[in-house]
């Protein structure tokens, strides 16, 4: 996988440090153990980040240490995530005080970043400065900012996994797609989102970004790029990608190959953010044993490859 994050402000809180008590671990989870993994969460109110504290409390072998953002401070993020008990666990806006916890009790630490990515780098930094991995799932992170972290990692021996996505289905949607390139000449990229915030998707920009460099040449008989209606080339191999954008439209990203006499299509929706957690805690236990930062396209190969164990698992339990 490659590295996970999102953003967050370096803001101090001294003057309520005396009425918070920061805990290594989770006091009312049944599972709390000397040996799980202490997770701490920055951008732990957004709703993706809600969704991971509630997955990272229910699953084994980890357990919710730090809750990390700028609103809601001081409240306990349990009940900020609609559990029945509190965690005792309250929404700090300073980071490092979290991470200064759990570093004196020499956990295993990770910290799941949802900011933003202009402050990724200095948050896996300081992650880093306490001994600790980091998951980063920030959209639209750029590549220099990748070799950067890349370089620190190295340098300080700590594992950081920089995810593109953390949907299994899209893994699953872009290894399809790959392989159906192969036998197709045309291919375009359809998808509908509920905002224009970005626009292409991440999603859509790594699916072209895939198909390019194959060796292919797609829709030879059309790259005009003066027919707005056309929708926006990809790169120069002829990948097109249109955008349909609605509130309310659930997240969904569609691939039409077509060849002589056929249409094949591959389609993927996401209707909710619970679709991400299976590839969070994936993440979080394979940071763990990392020692540098996982590229992009060596991040996707591992995550597609999980993604074919889990699916395995459901199809077989025992």
């Amino acid at each position: 996988m490659a590295a996970l994050s999102f953003q967050f402000q370096t803001t101090s809180y001294k003057r309520k440090f005396h009425k918070f008590k920061i805990r290594s671990s989770i006091s009312s989870s049944a599972q709390t153990s000397q040996n799980n993994i202490k997770v701490v969460i920055n951008g732990a109110t957004k709703e993706i980040g809600r969704a991971a504290v509630l997955a990272v409390t229910k699953a084994r072998g980890m357990e919710v240490a730090g809750a990390v953002d700028s609103h809601l401070v001081g409240e306990d993020i349990g009940k900020v995530c609609g559990m029945e008990e509190a965690l005792e666990i309250p929404i700090i806006n300073d980071i490092t005080m979290v991470l200064g916890s759990i570093s004196q009790s020499k956990a295993t630490g990770v910290v799941i970043d949802f900011t933003d990515p202009s402050t990724v780098y200095d948050n896996v930094k300081q992650a880093t400065a306490f001994g600790m991995k980091s998951v980063v799932y920030v959209p639209r992170i750029k590549l220099d900012t990748v070799t950067a972290l890349s370089a620190l990692c190295e340098k300080a021996s700590m594992g950081c996994l920089i995810a593109p996505t953390l949907s299994i289905g899209s893994i699953l949607l872009q290894q399809a797609a790959i392989q159906a390139s192969f036998h197709y000449n045309n291919v375009e990229i359809v998808e509908s989102r509920s905002n224009a915030a970005e626009l292409p998707s991440t999603d859509a920009t790594q699916i072209a970004n895939n198909l390019s460099n194959l060796g292919q040449i797609y829709n030879r008989e059309d790259h005009s790029t003066k027919v707005l209606a056309r929708g926006q080339l990809l790169g120069e191999d002829g990948i097109r990608v249109h955008s349909m954008v609605m509130p309310g439209l659930p997240a969904s990203t569609k691939v039409y190959f077509s060849g002589p006499g056929e249409v094949y299509s591959l389609e993927h929706n996401i209707t909710d953010v619970q679709c991400l957690m299976p590839g969070l805690i994936l993440a979080i236990r394979k940071v763990v044993r990392l020692k540098s930062t996982l590229r992009r396209r060596q991040g996707e190969d591992i995550l597609a490859s999980v993604a074919t164990y889990l699916l395995s698992k459901v199809q077989s339990p025992n």
